[in-house]
């Protein structure tokens, strides 16, 4: 038995391919059941128009290897400002924030010398209601991963290679850009340390802190250094795989500088996010100088200068996901989610993310741009269940379908004093960390000290949980375990799968719509701007049944601006789509029934010679994903290698993961599976689990190359020759 992955494009309106079933396993896998995965493809990627057949290098088995000492990211590798941005000048708007902020300082109930700004919301999602966007309100910068950290005299702001280009454009003068990942550059803390006299006062909001770091497509994953050994035992796997199978004649040294920055990442725990946990060892590092972490758990000070100007909270109403759409009722999700909580002792569950609150219950919100999920908390018991949501969103037909699945309601805001509640009853609380905020764990922690004592930590398979019974029993105990309900949203069933192929070939028609349109108006010498080309788009999109929403900023870049991989086009200062130019256009939609997520590079004239290689080498790297044998339950990170290795050969590579999971009319970006260089998610790829395949090279302040399309894994017997469409 075989794994296959059905890919999915929302071009793919070609015939299907057959292709062969080349075996990389040893002669001792004879023993065991035949069972690897494999990926299919239908889609053909829409080239760029070669009027020569580009020139490829390549290194025989006996030709003399090239000493590649560091592969190319097309970024610096300091901390410091660039020219360019040295050179901008200050803006006026956002330094009244910045000394609006710092006046807050020394307030009363205050009393601190820095603060620091994460991108998240308390549900620490990826995309958020706009008045929740305070990092972006402070700094200016509106990419989806960063952290601000205002002192006295100086802002800096952290962000992954996404973003490099982009914050640079959007930061003023005030502002330190702190390209994270890159050797040199210190973490927060680090900086902190360096720059604050020794018995300094560092606040955090904690209801914005998760309790631990989690992998969100571009934050770096945080891992214990507990860790770091069995870590290094998986690079030294890598680093053979990447010599035996693509036979990348390199020296050792250069192998090791090629991943340098992946594992520096991994170890060195430089991180976006933090949690009680991630605090706790913030503060630690901190004491060093005789810092104190301050939690500011009544007072947000970018909301008192926001003040009036800040957008209204959310209030559309939510709706019911329907059973044709989700497969599974609630009564069975609840079901199963309490059969897990009794193999764990555990009495209940908090969960906190909205994505896996919209998809336990079958609800569906618009609370957030791009993913139709309502703010919201769940807690889920062995009796019952309570929602804490603002009443207001709630229509009639949505609190009777509640009632009759025996889910109360409970005001939004109420959410601590039931956590309360849950210590005092002696409630066994299962806590996701790695999603669930340090207010509710910090709130948990001291009722279970108020009422019952000090409390102690115990480790048990994998559990860490601390126990405030002090010998009584019924005392409450937190067990710190991930979800069950990621991996169970990650798997989708038939009807969530079927969804998918629908929403799927609806988009295609708008993009085959689409393109055709884009390709004459070019050949009439229409000047088009990107966000002219974007509304298009939306425009062919919206017309087709069941379409909900785009399901992020579509990024449409010509030349210079598809080198920012996550550039948004703005009316007042976007380029024209230049026929002389690579085009890179990113999007995706959000239908009734599914979630897609599709990119294309063209190019409407003649590309260099350079253009067509990385061109290439991207598309070889592509392939090579789409056409992989491995093994069931191989977790993403090994699959890395497959897209990245053409790019490899020539000393190039880029600054984003390979694949991230996609949800069933939920979120574009789900875990808790991924294909990324970073070693700590051993998520295992599944039957059932869709993620996208998007290599891609970037050449700052020239061009941008991507191509992606959604895969769907599933079993793939030996005698089986054509490809299933997602």
């Amino acid at each position: 038995m075989e794994f296959k992955a059905a890919a999915s494009s929302s071009l793919s309106l070609s015939r299907s391919l057959c292709l062969s079933t080349p075996t990389i396993l040893s002669p001792s896998s004879q023993l065991h059941p035949r069972s690897y995965f494999r990926f299919f493809s239908r889609s053909i990627p829409i080239f760029t128009q070669f009027s020569t057949t580009p020139s490829i290098s390549t290194t025989s088995p006996n030709s003399k290897p090239r000493h590649l000492m560091i592969a190319r990211n097309s970024s610096s590798i300091t901390a410091k400002p660039s020219s360019e941005l040295r050179k901008k000048r200050a803006d006026g708007e956002q330094d009244d924030k910045l000394r609006a902020l710092r006046d807050l300082f020394s307030k009363p109930h205050v009393g601190i010398d820095a603060y620091i700004i994460p991108s998240q919301d308390a549900h620490q999602s990826e995309f958020i209601a706009e008045c929740h966007t305070r990092r972006a309100y402070i700094s200016g910068f509106t990419g989806s991963a960063g952290t601000a950290v205002v002192t006295k005299d100086k802002a800096a702001l952290w962000t992954d290679g996404r973003y490099f280009l982009q914050a640079e454009k959007q930061l003023s003068s005030s502002w330190i850009l702190m390209r994270a990942g890159n050797l040199g550059v210190p973490s927060t803390n680090e900086w902190l340390n360096d720059i604050l006299a020794p018995g300094c006062r560092i606040g955090i909001d904690p209801d914005l802190f998760d309790s631990m770091v989690r992998h969100l497509g571009g934050s770096e994953d945080y891992v214990p250094c507990m860790v770091n050994l069995f870590i290094l035992f998986f690079l030294c796997i890598y680093l053979f795989f990447c010599i035996s199978v693509y036979r990348l004649h390199l020296p050792w040294h250069s192998l090791c500088l090629r991943l340098m920055p992946p594992i520096f990442l991994f170890l060195r725990r430089e991180q976006f996010l933090f949690s009680s946990d991630a605090a706790e060892e913030l503060k630690e590092a901190i004491s060093t100088k005789n810092h104190e972490l301050v939690y500011l758990y009544d007072i947000n000070l970018v909301d008192e200068i926001w003040k009036d100007s800040r957008p209204k909270p959310p209030s559309k109403p939510v709706r019911v996901h329907d059973l044709k759409y989700a497969g599974v009722d609630v009564a069975s999700k609840l079901s199963s989610l309490r059969s897990e909580l009794k193999g764990a002792g555990s009495s209940a569950i908090v969960i906190s993310m909205l994505d896996e609150i919209a998809w336990l219950l079958n609800l569906r919100g618009s609370d957030v741009p791009h993913s139709p999920v309502m703010y919201a908390y769940l807690i889920v018991e062995m009796d019952g269940a309570k929602l804490f949501i603002d009443n207001s969103k709630v229509t009639p037909e949505v609190m009777g379908y509640l009632k009759n699945a025996a889910v109360d309601l409970r005001p939004y805001e109420s959410i601590l004093s039931e956590i309360k509640s849950l210590a005092i009853q002696g409630a066994h609380l299962w806590l996701d960390t790695s999603s669930v905020n340090a207010a509710i764990v910090n709130t948990y922690k001291s009722a279970c000290e108020r009422y019952y004592g000090s409390i102690g930590n115990k480790r048990k398979n994998n559990t860490i949980s601390y126990d405030g019974s002090n010998d009584q029993s019924g005392g409450p105990a937190g067990i710190h375990r991930t979800s069950p309900i990621s991996m169970a949203k990650a798997v989708k069933n038939h009807a969530e799968l079927e969804g998918m192929r629908n929403s799927h070939l609806r988009d295609a028609a708008a993009l085959a719509q689409f393109w055709a349109w884009l390709e004459e108006e070019i050949q009439k010498d229409v000047v088009l701007t990107e966000v002219q080309v974007a509304d298009k788009l939306l425009e062919f999109r919206s017309k087709k049944a069941g379409f909900i929403d785009t399901s992020f900023d579509t990024i449409s870049g010509s030349g210079a601006n598809g080198a920012i991989i996550h550039y948004k086009p703005e009316p007042e200062s976007c380029s024209v789509v230049d026929v002389k130019k690579l085009f890179l256009l990113d999007s995706g939609a959000q239908y009734i029934d599914g979630t897609t997520d599709v990119t294309r590079t063209v190019h409407f004239g003649e590309p260099s010679a350079r253009q067509k290689e990385c061109f290439t080498r991207v598309l070889q790297g592509h392939i090579a994903l789409d056409q992989a044998v491995f093994p069931e339950n191989t977790p993403g990170f090994v699959l890395d290698a497959f897209a990245r290795s053409f790019l490899w050969k020539i000393g190039l590579d880029y600054r984003h993961g390979t694949g991230h999971g996609v949800g069933a009319a939920l979120n574009v970006h789900e875990g808790p599976q991924s294909i990324s260089y970073r070693f700590g998610n051993m998520t295992a790829l599944q039957k059932g689990m869709v993620v996208s395949n998007e290599p891609g090279y970037y050449e700052d302040h020239a061009f941008g190359i991507r191509i992606e399309v959604l895969y769907l894994f599933d079993y793939n017997y030996m005698h089986l020759k054509i490809a299933l469409q997602l």
